[in-house]
Formats: structure tokens, sequence, C-alpha cells
């Protein structure tokens, strides 16, 4: 996957930069495919998308849709978010608020800079890039 020059760079200074490029986002999605944590962005894009929302109808299908994928126990992707925050989740799907899941992205973010994304930037997947730019 060839990527511009100036946005490979800019992935190693900041997960906000690896983030707000879609091909950012493909390259480190492709890299927590191979760490078995892909689970994690798909649910922070997920969150992203579910913000912009604005009909409540379209609000609660994807709340349910989010909470069912990667937010109840045994979800097909569960997210490693602490017991609290998965309850207060669950209770606040009956009022499908744009900020019900803002506390699990807060985690999930944190767990994909502090963690994921350190080990991304020394991934031979990323070193190859940015031989290549």
């Amino acid at each position: 996957m060839l990527a511009p020059v100036d946005d490979v760079v800019a992935w190693g200074e900041s997960i906000n930069h690896l983030l707000d490029c879609k091909t950012g986002q493909l390259v480190f999605e492709d890299f927590l495919r191979t760490e078995y944590s892909e689970e994690n962005l798909l649910f922070w894009l997920a969150c992203e998308d579910y913000k912009k929302m604005t009909r409540v109808t379209e609000m609660t299908a994807a709340a349910k849709k989010i909470y069912a994928e990667f937010v109840q126990v045994d979800a097909p992707r569960q997210i490693n978010i602490d017991c609290v925050t998965r309850e207060e989740i669950r209770e606040s799907l009956s009022q499908t608020e744009p900020n019900c899941f803002d506390r699990a992205q807060r985690q999930i973010y944190s767990l994909m800079e502090n963690d994921c994304y350190p080990r991304f930037l020394k991934s031979e997947m990323y070193q190859v890039l940015l031989e290549q730019a």
C-alpha cells in the first residue's frame, strides 16, 4: 500500500495524525489484525461515526449495533473496558445519547495510544513504509 510521504512521516508524530488519515487507519488496522486487536480501532471508528449522527432512529440502531459487536460480554469483537463502563453503556442504550460511548472510547484510545501505537511505530510494516517514503 503506497501512502504519500508526508502522511507516512506524520503518522510517526502522533496517533492523531495516523487516525486522521484514511490510509493511516487502514495500515494501522492491518497492523492491529496481526496482533489480534483490530477491534480497538474498529470500535473507535464506529464511535466517531456514531457521534456524527443526528437522527435518533439512526443513533438508536447504531448504538445497539456497537453494543452488540464490541461492548457486551462475549461480543464478537469484545473490547477491553472495565465492567463499570460496560454497565453504564448498557444502561444508557435506552436513552440513546450522543456521548454514551465517550468513556469507553477514551479508554480504547488510551490503550491504542500507549500500547498499540508504539508497537506499530516499531513494526516492520511501518518501517518498510517509512523506507519507501
